[in-house]
């Protein structure tokens, strides 16, 4: 091989190793982009907080108030759960932007119109049904205690009942009262007030009696007592004695009963035990909203409840829904797992991702193969161009007419085996590739075997020719 080659020889291999080495970093840096982007998404999925907006309403009230706190708590204590409260002008429209999949979570009352796909999460209070009639007030020549002209919830037809609160569900709810208790209700006149006009309501002569639903201790409902009661005279509650009946007729309504001077020690309001029905204010989910989302939120509302009652001690009545009790609301999935212990592992939750994760990296195990496959397609053509030039060399060992030439391809030969062993070893060459090289290798191997040896015994043949010629020519002088 001249020095010209021989230096044209080095250059093209130096050309050749600097762009393998080019290759396989973008082939690295790539890969490890991948890997990169992949492992971060998947971080950020993980370890992001959920946000979950939370209609409640009207702006102000106890409901409001209490979201607004446990917003905050969750900003401050949570990791996994964030809420955006939405306003709105009540628990109807709240539980209407629910359905409208406006909301994730809704506060509003059982015995509102719930959407199809509302479940309970909590129970954000009880409030009590408080039925009471004035008894008058005491004359200055009177040694009579006065008493109430209605002293049951039968004697409330023909009269009129002062309602606090000017939602609709309260007057439907003194509509179900009284009709389970034998009174016909198109026959009590009704007028509601605003908790803000308890004064007025205590000082309208045409009210016979009058009726709050709210906590029991309620501030609105014992000034609407203290209010009437100063007045109006001592009040008399009326027992629902049918609340029994009521709770099972209308399974959103609750069987309850007020305890004795919960509303006054001195004198006892009331002064005895009296039978009531409740209706409790929830935190409702969409159905459709992950059963590990809402078993979060469940274990951060009751892990910061006592947090948020020092700031709104009305988030103390905050309870876990009874799983036992046959309500028309069935308690969402997420929270049901965690009262009864039943919450899915970690693999249960996250096999899923696990397994997508496996035929994600698969797939960026086979795009790098894909990639290495394009980046080298340059040796690979190359790898080609050798297999024809051998089989090129092969038809040329067999004419060939000295050893010389044989000893010339031989060296060519050893040339591109250390190329194609270099490539191989660079990754650049798969093992079938490697193999159909050897094939036609092993084909110029042993044409120039072949041709060797008939070059040889033709030389043989020719130094014989002329020996045995001579030899003859001798033996006949």
């Amino acid at each position: 091989m001249s020095l010209s080659e021989s230096t044209s020889q080095t250059t093209n291999d130096a050309a050749r190793w600097e762009r393998r080495r080019r290759n396989t970093f973008l082939l690295v840096l790539a890969v490890g982009f991948l890997v990169f982007g992949a492992a971060s998404g998947a971080l950020y999925y993980a370890l992001r907080p959920d946000t979950l907006r939370i209609a409640v309403g009207p702006p102000g009230s106890d409901d409001d108030k209490v979201i607004q706190a446990m917003a905050d708590a969750f900003a401050a204590e949570s990791r996994t759960i964030r809420l955006s409260p939405v306003r709105t002008e009540g628990a109807a429209q709240s539980l209407a932007l629910l359905g409208a999949g406006k909301a994730d979570l809704a506060v509003g009352r059982g015995d509102l119109e719930m959407p199809a796909e509302a479940q309970q999460v909590a129970v954000v209070r009880k409030n009590f049904v408080v039925l009471w009639a004035p008894s008058g007030l005491a004359t200055k020549n009177s040694k009579k205690k006065p008493t109430s002209k209605i002293k049951e919830i039968a004697e409330l037809a023909g009269h009129h009942v002062g309602i606090i609160g000017k939602t609709a569900a309260n007057a439907v709810l003194l509509r179900v009262i009284l009709s389970t208790s034998g009174v016909d209700a198109d026959k009590v006149a009704v007028t509601q007030f605003g908790t803000e006009h308890l004064e007025e309501l205590a000082r309208d002569p045409h009210l016979d009696a009058f009726m709050a639903v709210g906590p029991l201790d309620s501030k609105i409902t014992s000034d609407a007592i203290a209010a009437t009661a100063h007045l109006r005279g001592e009040p008399k509650f009326l027992a629902i004695e049918t609340s029994e009946a009521i709770a099972l007729k209308h399974p959103r309504y609750e069987s309850e009963e007020i305890p004795p001077s919960v509303f006054n020690a001195d004198p006892a309001w009331p002064d005895d035990k009296v039978e009531t029905v409740s209706v409790s204010h929830l935190i409702v989910a969409r159905k459709t909203l992950s059963e590990t989302t809402v078993a979060a939120f469940f274990r951060e509302l009751f892990a910061v409840r006592q947090a948020i009652a020092r700031q709104v001690p009305g988030a103390a009545h905050i309870t876990k829904p009874d799983l036992e009790k046959d309500t028309e609301l069935p308690v969402h999935r997420g929270a049901a797992a965690v009262i009864d212990g039943n919450e899915r592992t970690f693999l249960d939750r996250y096999g899923d991702y696990f397994w997508f994760g496996l035929l994600l990296l698969s797939g960026i195990g086979s795009a790098a193969a894909w990639l290495r496959r394009y980046l080298n397609r340059d040796e690979r053509e190359e790898n080609t161009g050798h297999r024809r030039r051998i089989l090129a060399m092969v038809s040329s060992a067999r004419t060939a007419e000295s050893n010389q030439e044989l000893l010339t391809l031989q060296r060519e030969a050893d040339g591109i085996i250390r190329e194609t062993l270099a490539c191989y070893d660079d990754g650049s060459l798969e093992e079938e590739e490697l193999a159909a090289f050897g094939l036609v290798l092993e084909l110029l191997s042993n044409a120039i075997a072949e041709r060797r040896a008939t070059l040889q015994r033709g030389n043989v043949e020719a130094v014989r020719g002329p020996a045995t010629t001579m030899a003859r020519g001798s033996g006949g002088t």
